[in-house]
């Protein structure tokens, strides 16, 4: 009888899952946390009574009236002063230990740089962050059948992560091993915190799923053409809109799969390639000689200055050389092949950015000053250092994204560009940082992009980039006024529209689109690059030196070699840009930035009109059905 009401009982019902409403699997350590904290509040409290009792404690009458030297020789009292003693250190180590949990739970995510790079290690969050299954990640256009990240079935029934730009969009997603990237930060946003354990012993319930799905700036189309016009070259595009800071597309080249990253064999793989750095970010994470485009930074800074209108004596073209030095023995600084654009008369601002004059815009930088060049670089974001050794010390700069949460802004944070304008500086080199050169070498794509966008803002204002597209629009500096920045955009003009201009490939290429561009050529020489024969291994030559003992000995040592990099910034279309784009490639040759980067800014351009980017006026009307006539009947 006994065991037949055995199995007519439901066991089940008894199991912890199920009891309390299914909480009780989380409400027990819950419980059980509150206990031991108050259970460590009562020890505390006890040793706190005990130290205080100690100084409270009554005297036995022979004590009162003996002398201070013996009270402190009687064996109670060095005892009870042994025990306050150690009383004090355990409170001070047990708080020492308490304010260490607490900054790494709750301020080291914030405050510390290393935690944060180090964050992506921790199993424990990447096995909550695996545990809910993300959002989808849509591009601007909000539509499913573009989505950058999305779930699908696959064959075995398995639910798995799917990226329709595996390698356009892989340094802006991130790996799980590396920089964790937007695909491990934008689901943070609206992930639920995690509750206290008061909360989950009284009133804590699992919450309903949320939707998760982030819309990013990013246009998946232009992302992916963008990757296709770097193939085969090493550089790095990026699009903003400078009247929103929002990133339109951004890509660096060589990339990498999403799926080679996902072993360690294959990301170490990745990672040992130091020839091609597949797993660098050069968009934001490669510093470059930026080249006459910085010229427009030094246009910018004499506009702010209010000494835009500075003309310099011109030299006849019999000197030899005929180019600008800055003081007795220095260097020359000449324009570019061979060419003197200011010999012949002193030339106006304009005419000298359009035929991208050398002399003209060392003798700017250094009629400005180191103080007006440093000024500026603040307001565009860049770090003004006083010696070089500094401008290889600033890491990286998330404070520029206009960003919903720290993590997604430390995830895609550029590297920090610098410009040294210190005391030790000579006129030389500062004539060198006017035109592109020397130590303002220290730019990247990026940066140069947020210098075009500045310029590209019909208010002046440099906007902060940003790659959720839903959150508000946000300056980061006010750089020009907006009639300083309407004559900026004129003389850009002249690059491009101009007969005599070193962008003319835009305008050839865009004709008959009635976009008007502005524009900046730049072509750079980078000395000390590593070099590498055709199976990627490290180029050496064998040297034969004498050691400290006087015998000859071999050693091998590196090569390196002069590198040409093409560079051309762009502001489309010129009277309401939506369109600021920055392109370098790297190693060209014999070419020039007007003959191998303006192009593909050109094609960025086209390509943007056709997908609506540039505005009503330039979108593409469907073309009329054209109508068969009509047969009239006999």
């Amino acid at each position: 009888m006994n065991q037949t009401l055995l199995f007519l009982i439901d066991l089940s019902r008894f199991r912890p899952e199920n009891i309390f409403g299914g909480q009780v699997l989380e409400r027990t350590p819950a419980g059980l946390t509150i206990v031991f904290i108050i259970g460590v509040g009562i020890l505390v409290g006890i040793l706190m009574i005990s130290f205080f009792d100690n100084f409270r404690r009554p005297k036995y009458p022979f004590e009162h009236d003996l002398p201070v030297e013996v009270k402190k020789k009687l064996a109670q009292t060095v005892a009870n002063r042994s025990i306050r003693v150690w009383q004090v250190v355990f409170v001070l180590l047990a708080f020492t230990v308490f304010g260490f949990q607490v900054y790494w739970t709750y301020f080291a995510e914030e405050a510390n740089e290393q935690f944060q790079a180090l964050a992506y290690k921790d199993l424990r969050n990447r096995r909550t962050s695996a545990a809910t299954l993300r959002g989808w990640m849509l591009d601007r256009t909000g539509k499913l059948d573009s989505a950058l990240a999305y779930y699908k079935v696959s064959a075995n029934g398995d639910i798995d992560r799917t990226f329709s730009l595996e390698r356009e969009m892989a340094h802006l997603l991130g790996t799980e091993r590396g920089t964790p990237g937007l695909e491990r930060t934008l689901y943070t946003v609206n992930a639920n915190p995690m509750p206290e354990a008061w909360e989950i012993l009284t009133k804590y319930k699992k919450p309903e799923p949320e939707q998760n799905d982030v819309r990013t700036t990013i246009h998946r189309d232009l992302q992916a053409y963008s990757a296709k016009l770097l193939e085969g070259k090493k550089g790095g595009i990026v699009v903003i809109n400078p009247q929103t800071g929002d990133v339109l597309a951004m890509y660096s080249n060589p990339s990498y799969s999403l799926s080679e990253a996902g072993t360690l064999e294959g990301f170490l793989k990745l990672d040992a390639d130091r020839e091609n750095k597949p797993l660098l970010n050069r968009a934001t994470r490669e510093f470059y000689i930026p080249g006459s485009t910085f010229k427009t930074f030094t246009m910018v800074s004499a506009f702010r200055a209010g000494r835009e209108g500075l003309t310099f004596p011109g030299r006849p073209a019999s000197a030899n050389p005929p180019c600008y030095t800055p003081f007795r023995g220095s260097k020359p600084i000449c324009d570019a092949g061979g060419s003197c654009h200011a010999c012949s008369e002193a030339i106006p601002i304009r005419e000298a950015y359009k035929v991208s004059s050398n002399q003209y815009f060392a003798q700017l930088a250094v009629a400005l000053g180191r103080d007006r060049l440093a000024e500026t670089a603040r307001i565009f974001g860049i770090t003004p250092t006083d010696t070089p050794a500094e401008a290889l010390q600033q890491g990286y700069f998330p404070d520029i994204w206009n960003a919903s949460n720290r993590r997604i802004a430390n995830s895609i944070a550029p590297a920090r560009s610098t410009l040294v304008t210190g005391r030790d500086l000579t006129a030389f080199d500062i004539g060198q940082e006017g035109m592109g050169q020397g130590y303002a070498g220290q730019m990247t794509p990026f940066q140069m992009a947020m210098i075009a966008a500045a310029t590209g803002n019909l208010q002046g204002r440099l906007m902060k980039p940003k790659i959720e597209a839903d959150i508000q629009p946000q300056m980061f500096s006010q750089v020009m006024s907006p009639q300083q920045a309407a004559t900026v955009r004129e003389i850009m003009s002249t690059v491009t529209e101009e007969s005599g201009g070193t962008g003319a490939r835009v305008k050839a290429k865009l004709a008959g689109t009635g976009i008007t561009t502005g524009g900046k050529t730049g072509t750079a020489e980078k000395d000390g690059v590593p070099a590498y024969d055709r199976n990627g291994k490290r180029l050496t030559v064998t040297r034969r030196k004498r050691d400290e003992n006087g015998e000859i000995v071999t050693e091998e040592v590196p090569v390196f070699r002069r590198r040409t990099d093409g560079w051309f910034i762009s502001i489309a279309p010129l009277e309401n840009p939506q369109l600021a784009i920055a392109v370098v490639v790297e190693d060209i040759g014999r070419g020039y930035g007007g003959s191998t980067a303006a192009p593909i800014a050109a094609d960025v351009i086209l390509k943007a009109r056709d997908l609506g980017l540039l505005g009503d006026r330039y979108t593409p009307r469907p073309a009329a059905p054209r109508q068969t006539p009509r047969r009239r009947g006999r």
